[in-house]
């Protein structure tokens, strides 16, 4: 070889660049299969997410009757329900387990364990074929009690764009997914409150000491002479007033405050009874509910119980009518919980938890009160109710239906105890998704772990 031959020969094997080919292409596969790694253990923890959820639903609904199935029948049962609720990606060797026990606590066990196929861990150098998943939830009864009250819009635009059948098939539903998760009477209890501008607390409630019945005589009576339909009118052409008899009322409240007259409409008393849930006082008129003969009174509130058939017969009653004043419904549902007026709250076994909700459906803006046609008077006390009941430590869900285009409530949005709790619907067919979501979450407070 020539000496000029040999020098080149010579720079080829001291010349490092010659490596860079190879190291780059070794460091590429790494990288390449760190990549592979994270998108399939990525993949997994999303699917183990669902399949977690798809157990916790399994085993709420197994709650309703495991203590009448063999161990047999409930795993089996089990896998019926899962395999109806997974929406996850396909998985290998799944194995669903259920158990029932009642030693201390009664308690339903459900578990669930399977293996998802990788896509880039099958390939050297991780040849890992696939990643085991696995999800348990145990549903335990004794430990926490719920109160619900529902509060729902029966307004006149309810009858719009199928709302109220909506809400009647919603709400039923709802009933449903409380009474599974029952497995003594007291677990769960329910009122449901129909509002528009006023709440029909029942007309048999007429000889009752807690109705202010100054307004309603005023407007509801017989003149001596005939062409005169007010008290004021009547006496003010020196003729005689004779108030109809009580039992002609409807049923109607309207919101508590000071006394009104037909001449004028003072403002809200200082002492704002109708954003707070006081005792009513014989001989305070400020305290007591007042009587109204509302045209399109709504159907009569229920207090809290937990017969099932009754509710959903009530809910297959109501008939949408009427302006909206939210206000009256969350109150009434809040004095639901704690009881008041007509309503018993039944007492609290202090061995136990109890979670307290409201959940409100409104598909309008606030129209009309006691006082106001203004909404945003309306609103402003209405914030204060909200307010109230929060700081009572009650949970208020609030669920706003615009199928008509009206501006988000930012009343509503602050009323929720927080963002995930208020939901804006553009469609009746939402309702039904949204209580069961509402149902779920609810539901998932009897799960333990």
């Amino acid at each position: 070889m020539s000496e000029l031959g040999l020098a080149s020969a010579r720079r080829l094997m001291r010349d490092e660049r010659g490596n860079i080919a190879p190291f780059f292409a070794v460091v590429s596969i790494v990288v390449i299969a760190m990549i592979g790694m994270t998108i399939d253990y990525t993949r997994a923890n999303l699917v183990n997410a669902k399949l977690q959820a798809a157990i916790d639903a399994t085993a709420l609904m197994l709650a309703s009757n495991a203590s009448t199935l063999s161990s047999g029948a409930l795993t089996s049962e089990a896998n019926t329900y899962f395999k109806a609720i997974y929406t996850g990606a396909n998985l290998s060797a799944a194995t669903i387990t259920a158990t029932y026990s009642n030693t201390t606590t009664p308690q339903v066990v459900v578990t669930a364990t399977a293996s998802l196929k990788t896509t880039f861990l099958n390939l050297p150098p991780f040849n890992q074929s696939a990643i085991n998943l696995s999800a348990s939830s145990t549903i335990q009864w004794g430990q926490s009690r719920l109160r619900v009250a529902l509060v729902l819009d029966n307004t006149g635009s309810m009858a719009d764009s199928g709302k109220i059948t909506a809400l009647q098939t919603a709400t039923k539903n709802l009933l449903a997914q409380l009474q599974s998760v029952v497995v003594n009477n007291g677990d769960v209890y329910v009122s449901i409150i129909p509002f528009v501008k006023d709440v029909n607390v029942g007309s048999t409630y007429s000889n009752a000491s807690w109705i202010d019945w100054t307004d309603w005589e005023a407007v509801n009576g017989s003149c001596s002479r005939s062409y005169y339909s007010t008290k004021s009118s009547c006496q003010s052409a020196n003729a005689t007033w004779t108030p109809a008899a009580h039992s002609t009322w409807n049923g109607c409240v309207t919101d508590r405050g000071p006394p009104t007259s037909t001449t004028s409409q003072p403002a809200p008393s200082p002492q704002n009874y109708d954003e707070n849930v006081s005792a009513p006082v014989t001989g305070n008129l400020a305290t007591l509910f007042p009587a109204e003969q509302y045209g399109s009174c709504p159907l009569q509130l229920a207090g809290l119980s937990y017969n099932w058939s009754s509710m959903n017969t009530m809910v297959n009653q109501m008939t949408p009518n009427g302006n909206t004043n939210q206000a009256i419904g969350l109150v009434w549902g809040w004095m639901s919980l704690v009881g008041g007026g007509p309503l018993t709250a039944p007492a609290m076994d202090p061995t136990y938890q109890y979670q307290q909700v409201i959940i409100l459906l409104t598909d309008g803006l606030n129209t009309q009160d006691r006082w106001y046609t203004n909404q945003s008077q309306i609103d402003a006390r209405q914030q204060n109710t909200c307010n109230n009941i929060k700081a009572a430590g009650i949970t208020l869900y609030a669920v706003q239906v615009d199928t008509g285009g009206d501006p988000t409530s930012t009343l509503l949005q602050s009323c929720a105890t927080d963002s995930s709790k208020f939901f804006l619907l553009t469609s009746a067919s939402e309702i039904i998704t949204t209580f069961q979501t509402i149902g779920n979450n609810l539901s998932k407070l009897h799960i333990a772990k």
